[in-house]
């Protein structure tokens, strides 16, 4: 149970029948002696260091091994010297990022030279009827780009390069696998590109099919390590031998690792001999969850389940590291994962020799990265452990990492970050960019701007009367927006001002090419069910941004009608009061003034204070037109996604 449990929470992949499949170590081609059981180092716990490793009584027929201490040497003095920029470049096709990346990035080669593609396939949230989720699948936004690791394929093929795997660590079962390919594209493109596209899994499949590309190898050295058991992959140890290993991870914020791109992507290699099949046993890099999920109040378990996982991670990345990576950030993907999907504004590549330096700037542009506070929720980690252990171990300076290519410049300003972490915290900041101003293009509004802000009421007064006249307005800087859900420019421009005081959060909006869609036949003093089926404003606020499944929402009408309400977890209490005080008025542009001043909203008020805020509005009927002022970019028209909320910051006197 409590693989399934972890799989399910780290990895998309449920828990199926147990392998019958043997574990079975293979020779490679340089290794020619025998060894008993008895050669597999430190037969000791990883973690307790007591508990004798697991032995299936003969199920691990050794024939040959794969050198650790060798390869760690050999890892830890190249990227102890890798200091190589990091590449970024930026386009709106996936297929072109991944050819230039790979061009810009890959050494030459000599054209017989084997290459072994790795993209993410594994870390989804399961697979989905799209007609039943808004067109998702579980696994789109979730893994590398097949159309990426086409564009990749093509930069080989103009290099002459015949002998191109694409190959991925699977850790469900061998129809899942097929299931996996075919829904995500992976089994029609590499069929058309004419490349192998293999598991490396001994699932009784790949590890006994020619070339036994699946079977697992022990890997010696490994005694003093948190990973004694750890078993390679025949294919991954033939390329790391004699041939090109190149990473192409999705970049992607991670509920648990806090980013998922090369460092992260190691796990889909691991194959331990703990128990058999040994590719079924990756759960166990992060068994020391199981404690945390008895004890989810105890944060300094969770921490230090994840620190673990890390140093794990960090000693498979000493004897497997790739010799490039070329990261799909078209787009990358803030929010949890999983479920949570905030993809970035920017499509971009990211590529290097060094992994620990490509993630650096992968985390830099989700936003990710040095922060004071993921910092106090993760033990005083700024970032990913998993790149903070990595680069310790490598002796990397991760201070001074330089990034070059026409993609580089998206670093130059604050990025928006949007994070749910697995205990239930949110980061969410907007970042710096158009959404302050007052561009009308189709960046503006966009979901890379900063967030709005609240000007101080002071001594000032303002008057709910649709006017819009008092000074403090003009002190009140803007956010505008031409974007609707799913980041496309419509040319509707909306703009917002707020100004908050300790009774209550007044808001202006104007609205521009407003037709008023609006039944004037109901009465505008009582609620108005259904609002957002007519022509409304809406704003979005969580005043306990602690609890990201909670927050209020309140509707308003070009005409004066209203609908407000609180959300909780996807239940809705219309009885709740934001105390709306309401005015409009129409010229060409139609004003909506008002005043929130219900105690569940100006309690929270304090200066300098920051909460998550939505700011929608639908318009028309013919086309019914559905704008955002942060795009969640679904599938279909949904507001409902707090990882993508912008913030307000109340402004300080």
């Amino acid at each position: 149970m409590r693989s399934r449990l972890l799989l399910l929470l780290l990895a998309g992949c449920p828990r199926t029948r147990d392998g019958a499949a043997e574990t079975s170590v293979a020779a490679t081609a340089t290794a020619t002696a025998t060894a008993s059981p008895s050669s597999v180092d430190a037969a000791v716990d990883a973690v307790t260091r007591a508990s004798p490793i697991y032995e299936d009584a003969g199920a691990i027929h050794v024939g040959g091994k794969v050198d650790g201490a060798a390869l760690r040497k050999k890892n830890v003095a190249r990227l102890r010297a890798d200091h190589a920029p990091v590449t970024m470049l930026r386009g709106d096709d996936p297929a072109a990022l991944g050819e230039r990346i790979c061009e810009a990035v890959v050494p030459k080669r000599s054209a017989d030279t084997p290459i072994l593609l790795k993209p993410n396939l594994g870390g989804f949230d399961w697979f989905k009827d799209p007609a039943k989720n808004n067109g998702d699948d579980g696994l789109r936004g979730r893994i590398t780009d097949p159309a990426f690791v086409r564009g990749v394929i093509h930069c080989l093929k103009k290099r002459g390069h015949t002998k191109i795997t694409v190959a991925e660590g699977w850790g469900a079962t061998h129809k899942d696998w097929l299931k996996l390919v075919d829904v995500s594209g992976y089994a029609a493109m590499t069929k058309q590109e004419g490349v192998a596209l293999l598991a490396m899994d001994d699932d009784g499949v790949f590890d006994t099919m020619d070339g036994q590309p699946g079977k697992p190898l022990v890997v010696t050295g490994m005694g003093a390590t948190k990973v004694p058991t750890l078993l390679m992959p025949k294919l991954l140890a033939e390329h790391l031998e004699h041939g090109l290993f190149i990473s192409i991870p999705k970049v992607k914020a991670h509920r648990f690792g806090v980013v998922s791109m090369s460092v992260k992507g190691m796990q889909g290699t691991v194959m331990l001999s703990d128990a058999s099949p040994a590719f079924r046993q990756k759960w166990r890099m992060h068994r020391e969850l199981n404690d945390w999920l008895k004890n989810k109040d105890d944060r300094a378990l969770y921490v230090s389940a994840l620190e673990t996982f890390a140093e794990r991670i960090a000693d498979v990345l000493e004897v497997e590291a790739p010799h490039v990576v070329l990261a799909d950030a078209a787009p990358a993907m803030g929010g949890d994962g999983f479920q949570k999907l905030t993809p970035t504004a920017e499509k971009l590549a990211i590529g290097g020799t060094n992994p620990v330096l490509v993630d650096q700037v992968g985390s830099r542009v989700l936003g990710l990265w040095d922060r004071d506070d993921l910092a106090k929720e993760l033990g005083g980690h700024r970032s990913s452990p998993l790149i903070e252990v990595a680069a310790k171990r490598f002796g990397i300076d991760l201070a001074s990492v330089q990034v070059e290519g026409d993609g580089a410049a998206v670093l130059d300003s604050p990025r928006p970050a949007h994070f749910v972490g697995m205990p239930s915290f949110v980061i969410t900041s907007a970042g710096a960019g158009t959404g302050t101003g007052t561009g009308t293009g189709a960046g503006a509004g966009a979901g890379t701007g900063a967030g709005a802000h609240a000007a101080p009421l002071g001594a000032d007064k303002i008057a709910i009367d649709g006017r819009a006249d008092e000074p403090v307005w003009a002190r009140a800087q803007p956010v505008e927006w031409t974007t609707d859900y799913a980041g496309v420019d419509t040319g509707i421009k909306t703009r917002a001002r707020f100004v908050w005081g300790k009774d209550a959060l007044y808001v202006l909006f104007e609205l521009e090419g407003a037709a008023s869609n609006t039944d004037v036949s109901k009465p505008i003093d009582i609620e108005r069910e259904k609002l957002w089926a007519e022509d409304c404003a809406e704003i979005f606020l969580d005043t306990t941004p602690g609890s990201p499944k909670s927050y209020f929402e309140i509707e308003v009408g070009p005409k004066g009608h209203f609908l407000d309400l609180s959300i909780d977890n996807k239940k809705s209490d219309v009885a709740w009061s934001s105390g709306l005080q309401l005015a409009t008025a129409r010229d060409k542009t139609v004003v909506l003034e008002l005043a929130l001043t219900a105690k569940d909203i100006v309690g929270a008020f304090k200066p300098g204070a920051s909460f998550p805020l939505g700011l929608y509005r639908m318009e028309g009927k013919d086309p019914r037109h559905y704008l955002a002022w942060r795009p969640p970019r679904t599938k279909k028209p949904n507001f409902h996604v707090p990882e993508a909320f912008g913030t307000l910051t109340l402004d300080p006197p």
